[in-house]
């Protein structure tokens, strides 16, 4: 695999895909540490890279817009704003020298800045897009979806005996609540699933599908409004 950070200016590819991974500081519950988005989306990221020809993987960009989050020591959001402009500048700079720019995103609240930023730069003629890390009928935040991933990606950072169920009703009847009073007031514990029953095997099968959307939807590059590769 290919890697920016290790790289120097004269051994890199000509015109590469640059895949950067975006996730954030924030809570993930008593159990997952405060790096689960960015460690999720850096390991799908540095998996995918291996799979792509001519694929260099960039160091992530570990801060996100988290402020749903802010009721809890330890997070630390960039807003959106911030992280609108953020990207804009990365895609500018790096497109420069690389053919294209895949955001690979481990967090939801990142999305709005996404969707601002990558049809923006695709406008100012750079061939840039963005993937999110979801996993199909998974519970929404610290829940046994993460924490099987977290298991897989870094089962030493995983206190297994600290992990407590939170709030379990579906997203969409959350979401109102979520965004005028943030995670803290729907549930004190961080959690929004339960993360009973995680598994490390379970963690690997998610990844692995995962990097395989992943590498599909970047062979295919096919780009909707918003800047999202399909797949």
């Amino acid at each position: 695999m290919s890697s920016l950070a290790g790289a120097t200016w004269a051994g890199l590819p000509e015109r590469p895909l640059l895949v950067v991974p975006l996730g954030s500081v924030e809570q993930h519950g008593p159990h997952l540490p405060l790096r689960t988005d960015t460690a999720i989306a850096s390991a799908a990221a540095r998996a995918a890279t291996e799979r792509l020809d001519g694929a260099l993987l960039a160091p992530a960009l570990a801060y996100g817009a988290s402020g749903e989050h802010e009721g809890f020591p330890g997070t630390i959001s960039l807003g959106t704003e911030a992280l609108t402009l953020l990207l804009v500048e990365y895609a500018r700079s790096a497109c420069r020298w690389a053919g294209r720019l895949l955001v690979v995103n481990g967090h939801g609240g990142n999305l709005d800045a996404l969707r601002t930023a990558v049809p923006a730069v695709r406008a100012e003629g750079r061939d840039v897009a963005w993937f999110p890390c979801g996993v199909p009928g998974a519970d929404a935040h610290a829940g046994r979806a993460e924490t099987s991933l977290m298991l897989h990606v870094e089962p030493g950072s995983v206190p297994r005996d600290r992990a407590v169920p939170g709030e379990t009703a579906p997203i969409g009847e959350l979401l109102p609540r979520l965004r005028a009073e943030g995670v803290r007031a729907v549930s004190p514990t961080g959690v929004l699933g339960d993360p009973a029953g995680a598994s490390a095997e379970e963690g690997a099968q998610l990844l692995a599908g995962l990097v395989d959307r992943l590498a599909a939807a970047a062979r295919a590059w096919r780009i909707d409004d918003a800047g999202r590769l399909q797949g």
